[in-house]
């Protein structure tokens, strides 16, 4: 409306999302007068395919090559830039990027865990959900010329360590077997 002012009352949601400033515009959170502490996350995805196709991965019988180690080093790489892709994240400094799979021949799909580590001001969940998805995309580029139907889903946080927020642990997450 031309020559009258609308009023910029924040709105509920904008007191209580810190991407948001008072007026309810997105902004870059300042951690500057954060501390800097140790903080850990773990993410979890998967990537559902036909029963031929998991074998074909997990036997090494991709034309493209070890779509496992590629997807590993396709995680790592992708938690590295995450403040690149993610508009808002801060660049930190990562410690630890650990990319884990499991084959499930019974759910048809590799599940893929992503533990990510730094000593910063803020933390590093984004940095684990983005390397699970990056690692789950390469299996697929990897595959796709023998399975196109491919699904990918279940991105989530597991758990989170450190920071103002405290921890967290999602409910219901089956333990991660060890090597």
């Amino acid at each position: 409306m031309a020559g009258k002012k609308q009023s910029q009352k924040p709105s509920a949601v904008a007191t209580r999302l810190t991407h948001l400033d008072a007026r309810g515009r997105i902004r870059m959170v300042d951690v500057g007068t954060k501390p800097v502490t140790r903080r850990e996350a773990i993410a979890r995805g998967q990537i559902r395919m036909a029963p031929a196709t998991l074998q074909a991965i997990v036997g090494g019988k991709l034309k493209k090559g070890e779509a496992l180690a590629a997807a590993r080093i396709a995680g790592i790489m992708a938690a590295k830039r995450t403040h690149e892709m993610i508009p808002l994240c801060h660049q930190i400094p990562l410690e630890v990027v650990e990319i884990d799979f499991r084959p499930d021949p019974a759910g048809s799909s590799i599940q893929i865990q992503a533990r990510t580590v730094t000593d910063a001001r803020t933390g590093v969940e984004m940095e684990a959900m983005v390397a699970v998805t990056a690692a789950a995309l390469t299996i697929y580029d990897m595959a796709k010329a023998i399975d196109r139907a491919m699904e990918i889903g279940g991105v989530r946080l597991v758990a989170k360590r450190g920071g103002r927020s405290g921890d967290f642990t999602r409910a219901g997450e089956p333990p991660w077997p060890a090597h």
